[in-house]
């Protein structure tokens, strides 16, 4: 079904049937009540704070009680992916966006600053995410916002001396 058929579809229907449907699609899919639960009680500060946690437990896992030992480091660049694509999906503010993007990239330097890291993709992967943030604050107009956070992530890479520093050199030049 096209767009274009749908509107005139609903264009069809009288309030009391658009309402059923709606009632319909909350009750039966999960990203719709996710979505109006959120266009209708938009706590951005909570899902920032969750989303932190979980980005930070990924590199810092917290011992739980009684165990005997604490728990490895699973460094996945995809949980912070996930809360970034979920974020766009609802519509969250481009700072809370940037700030989530960023926010994984400093935890993951708080981390190889502690942890020799060995493999390859993990730097890979930061420099993706890096580019992804750079361009989302270009393409959001809040560069200027950001762009202390951005450098220190940049020099912090230089401090480290990560194998591939100098994409991130390249990236910061492109934009001053």
């Amino acid at each position: 079904m096209s767009k274009r058929d749908l509107k005139k579809y609903l264009s069809e229907l009288n309030k009391e049937q658009l309402e059923e449907q709606i009632i319909e699609l909350y009750e039966k899919f999960s990203p719709v009540k996710v979505y109006y639960d959120f266009a209708f009680n938009p706590k951005e500060d909570k899902l920032l704070q969750e989303c932190k946690v979980k980005i930070s437990q990924e590199y810092f896992p917290i011992k739980k009680p009684n165990a005997k030992w604490r728990p490895k480091a699973k460094m996945r660049r995809s949980v912070a992916q996930k809360y970034i694509k979920h974020f766009i999906s609802l519509g969250v503010d481009p700072f809370v966006i940037a700030d989530v993007m960023l926010f994984n990239l400093e935890i993951a330097q708080t981390f190889s600053a502690q942890n020799f890291i060995k493999q390859e993709l993990f730097y890979k992967s930061m420099f993706n995410s890096f580019e992804q943030a750079v361009n989302f604050t270009i393409s959001n107009g809040i560069l200027n916002e950001f762009k202390p956070r951005i450098i220190a992530v940049e020099q912090e890479t230089m401090q480290q001396k990560w194998k591939n520093r100098h994409d991130f050199e390249t990236i910061l030049d492109k934009i001053d």
